[in-house]
């Protein structure tokens, strides 16, 4: 029996490539010294391709732009590793009848977990005293005292999977839970319609809402400045999502207290302001970094592409590409 093909235009990690290897046959765009005589050799007939964000392909970046897709006319399915799919541009997929599948639920409260930690490390500079402890200099003298997490007010930007986990686990810590996001949910945390009026109301905002054309600067100079100069940033979602110069510039003017970040911008690069900042945590988008977390995303892709190709369908379409296709009643 015949495989069907799967197209990785970046290399995946070595448990999700055999999983695929086993079922199918694997054409390694990254491996090509042609690439274009590559893509012109199997475009016409491909159905199926495989991706994953830079942090976990090796820090290989190929965006599957419109233009790339528009080389595989019978390209029907692109199965991303990461719940995020800022990689792909989901809706130029759907314009060409292709459909997207992400990788939600298995890394939910890992990234949630990372979300606290940060909060944790960066309001109480626990990384900070780590290093003076170990450069000895606990012998000299006693740490600084640091803030303090309680009364505070955690604002959510974006309450999906990961912003709904956050927040019950703010809720352990004894934080007033308050939120922002496209529409209002059933909850029963308060919500906020305007970013920047929830930006006022607290002094902890948390970052999880994707990254997107619609949220590229969305924290930017003037919801740093509502925060406030107790404010606390936090930002495990996409670094496209702050606006870096602004922060860099509330953080040295101390227009507020500190942040956590887990991603950035341009990554793996980090701007150097950022690097020289004593009073901040740093992370390298380590959110869902776990070995039985990144397995499981890694699975998810894989049953992806095998429930497609088995002709059940996919299993965790994204919302641009539904399944079953959506289509209009008759009048």
């Amino acid at each position: 029996m015949t495989k069907d093909s799967v197209f990785l235009p970046v290399p995946l990690p070595p448990a999700v490539h055999d999983a695929l290897v086993s079922r199918f046959d694997l054409i390694r765009l990254y491996e090509a010294s042609d690439r274009d005589g590559l893509i012109a050799k199997v475009a016409p007939t491909l159905r199926l391709m495989a991706t994953a964000l830079p942090n976990i392909a090796d820090g290989v970046k190929h965006p599957i732009t419109a233009d790339f897709l528009a080389k595989f006319p019978k390209l029907e399915i692109v199965s991303n590793i990461g719940v995020g799919y800022d990689n792909i541009d989901a809706v130029a997929a759907a314009n060409q009848g292709v459909i997207v599948t992400n990788t939600p639920d298995v890394l939910t409260d890992e990234t949630a977990d990372t979300a606290l930690g940060l909060l944790l490390s960066a309001t109480r500079q626990l990384p900070q005293a780590d290093r003076y402890l170990r450069e000895g200099k606990w012998l000299q003298d006693a740490f600084p005292l640091t803030a303090s997490l309680r009364n505070r007010t955690m604002g959510i930007v974006g309450l999906g999977r990961i912003g709904k986990a956050i927040a019950k686990r703010g809720d352990a810590f004894g934080l007033k839970i308050i939120y922002h996001s496209r529409s209002k949910q059933d909850v029963a945390y308060p919500y906020f319609d305007k970013l920047e009026e929830m930006a006022r109301a607290c002094d902890i905002l948390v970052v999880a809402t994707p990254g997107s054309p619609q949220t590229n600067k969305l924290i930017d100079a003037r919801i740093l400045d509502a925060l406030g100069p107790d404010g606390i940033l936090i930002n495990i979602a996409r670094g496209s999502v702050v606006d870096e110069d602004a922060l860099i510039t509330a953080l040295k003017e101390r227009r507020i207290l500190t942040a956590g970040l887990d991603v950035f911008a341009k990554e793996p690069q980090v701007p150097a302001e950022l690097i020289a900042m004593p009073h901040i945590v740093l992370l390298p988008h380590v959110g869902s970094a776990t070995h039985s977390t990144r397995a499981a995303m890694g699975q998810l892709m894989v049953d992806n592409l095998i429930a497609y190709a088995a002709g059940k369908g996919p299993l965790t379409p994204v919302a641009e590409t539904p399944w079953p296709k959506v289509t209009k009643k008759a009048n």
